[in-house]
């Protein structure tokens, strides 16, 4: 499992845009992680699946609700990462009002969440192999701080804890 020091994992993930610019296209557009994090302070979360229950009630309203916060504790920029596909993740983006404020990052097939050593096999319940709900402050590419729930709990991924650790 990825720890504190570790780089972030090497791969890409698909963001969907809903507007032409800065070089990206309307639909799925690929996020090399290592490229993007560089020289940022980064607030990453994971969860297992877009519009399951804690992951809308819970987990992305909090951070919505503390942006102003995080960005005054010196983070650029909070991703939401999820082994789902850049279409669910940009229809989850327009029902969660995330816009300018969190950028939702699809791992389809869930490579980041390998390489993090970070996934949940949800096979069980029908879902597959999902990422594990975890919490990560990420400084120029590194893992600064990392807050892996335990299965079924949401107590340590949230954004209050982040901004915390932010602020430390």
């Amino acid at each position: 499992m990825i720890k504190v020091g570790d780089a972030l994992p090497d791969t890409t993930l698909m963001e969907y845009s809903e507007v032409e610019g800065n070089g990206c296209s309307i639909g799925p557009n690929p996020v090399k992680v290592r490229d993007a994090a560089k020289g940022k302070t980064i607030a990453l979360f994971a969860l297992p699946g877009a519009f399951t229950p804690t992951c809308s009630a819970k987990h992305v309203p909090g951070f919505i609700e503390k942006f102003n916060d995080l960005k005054s504790a010196g983070v650029d920029e909070i991703w939401c990462v999820s082994v789902n596909d850049a279409f669910v993740m940009g229809a989850w983006a327009r029902d969660q009002k995330t816009a300018g404020k969190v950028r939702m990052l699809a791992d389809g097939s869930g490579d980041f969440a390998k390489a993090a050593g970070l996934t949940l096999d949800l096979t069980g319940k029908g879902m597959g192999l999902r990422s594990n709900r975890y919490s990560m402050l990420v400084k120029d590419g590194k893992v600064a701080s990392l807050n892996v729930e335990a299965p079924g709990k949401f107590e340590v991924s949230d954004a209050q804890t982040l901004l915390a650790q932010a602020k430390g």
